[in-house]
């Protein structure tokens, strides 16, 4: 353990994370997925394609899990937990669906809301937003994958 894990683990008991790590959407069956965190966004999303809305206030969508191999993909149906406008990082806004479920970063695993969006352009797949981080961990910016840890895919 280095000296600056030890001083932040006195810090309130949070766990420390790098700046990306490897997440897994356990009820969805994902794992594996690379998400950056930024602390500057308040929600997290995540980059999902062909979006329909459904009866019974519920959503499917395509997460898709590489930004190398478009097939690779995941079908979901959820809920919709709320629909609300969101103000992008280039400025624009759009208004996106929201959904809940849970994340397991590490040995942590607890309840997230995401919004979906189009994030093709860009290189993570997902972004860890404040509302996910507070109380429960802190980020060492100058690191990466300090709990999670990428594990092979099987086709």
């Amino acid at each position: 353990m280095t000296a600056n894990k030890a001083h932040y683990e006195d810090f309130h008991g949070k766990e420390i994370i790098g700046w990306k790590e490897i997440v897994s959407l356990p009820k969805w069956r994902i794992k594996n997925l690379q998400a950056k965190i930024d602390t500057g966004a308040k929600s997290s999303s995540l980059h999902v394609e062909d979006i329909k809305e459904l009866s019974g206030n519920r959503v499917s969508f395509y997460v898709v899990l590489s930004r190398y191999e478009e097939s690779e993909r995941v079908k979901v149906v959820s809920e919709i937990s709320r629909q609300t406008r969101v103000k992008s990082s280039t400025g624009h806004h759009d208004t996106r669906y929201f959904v809940k479920t849970r994340i397991r970063i590490g040995h942590i695993e607890k309840e997230i809301e995401l919004n979906l969006t189009n994030r093709g352009a860009m290189i993570h797949r997902m972004l860890l937003g404040r509302t996910l981080l507070e109380g429960t961990f802190l980020v060492d910016v100058s690191q990466q994958r300090l709990i999670g840890k990428k594990k092979k895919r099987k086709k």
